[in-house]
């Protein structure tokens, strides 16, 4: 009775601390679509933009957890599968059964994360701005003051978001994701439901870019954002920098 009494005594006294011994939580989101438009073609999500990140989060001792907006199996893009990368083998080989049995993004306990991170694949071009889970998550995890960052294509989550007082909250913002000029270039403009960086700087964004292919990770406040799959680390690990100063 008396340790119990002084565990709770420490809690009213050290709130901070006990909070701060909670270990933190990420939950990457990856698209459940599967079909590239009306081209017959499969897509899904991009297996690096999902391992990379999820590695730079876990070597900073944060845990990580995978969910999609239909749970269960998450659709791969085959063309992200490659094994020669070591965190993908890592991701298939040690936490496969987390792509396996993704959590119904519905279904969440969101006070449970202090960062939220939308990873790419053309399958979110369909799924991630049309889907009010992906909202719901999206903006709980914000307003809660917790961290809001997605990769390449991921950033089609960030588009129907609105701050408390309506407004989109990409408005203002620096903000980077899958350019024009690399959808392109990928032989997919007309096969996209829409392009991203048009409609970020129609939503009044400030949208900034790097060369096709090359590194580009933006941070403003608690938004991280990445252009492309040689971004995804990046936007892990400032992802992981900012839930460390929370």
């Amino acid at each position: 009775m008396k340790t119990i009494l002084f565990t709770s005594l420490l809690a009213l006294i050290l709130p901070e601390a006990f909070a701060k011994a909670r270990p933190m939580k990420a939950l990457i989101v990856v698209t459940g679509h599967s079909e590239l438009g009306s081209t017959g073609k499969k897509t899904g999500y991009y297996l690096p933009e999902v391992s990379h990140p999820f590695f730079a989060l876990m070597d900073e001792g944060i845990e990580v957890d995978i969910a999609s907006p239909k749970g269960g199996l998450a659709p791969m893009d085959e063309k992200s599968r490659d094994l020669t990368d070591k965190l993908n083998r890592r991701m298939v080989e040690e936490h496969g059964e987390k792509l396996a049995k993704t959590l119904k993004l519905s279904d969440v306990n969101t006070s449970k994360y202090q960062a939220i991170i939308f990873a790419g694949g053309h399958g979110t071009m369909w799924d991630f701005a049309q889907t009010p889970s992906v909202r719901i998550a999206a903006e709980a995890i914000y307003e809660n003051g917790g961290i809001l960052a997605a990769v390449c294509h991921g950033p089609a989550a960030l588009l129907n978001l609105k701050d408390k007082k309506g407004i989109p909250l990409v408005k203002g913002k620096r903000v980077s994701s899958f350019t024009n000029d690399e959808e392109e270039a990928a032989g997919l403009t007309k096969v996209m439901p829409f392009l991203l960086e048009t409609e970020f700087i129609k939503l009044g964004a400030k949208f900034e870019k790097a060369e096709l292919w090359q590194k580009k990770v933006i941070v403003d406040g608690r938004l991280v954002t990445g252009q492309n799959p040689a971004s995804a680390e990046g936007v892990g690990q400032e992802t992981a920098r900012l839930m460390k100063s929370l």
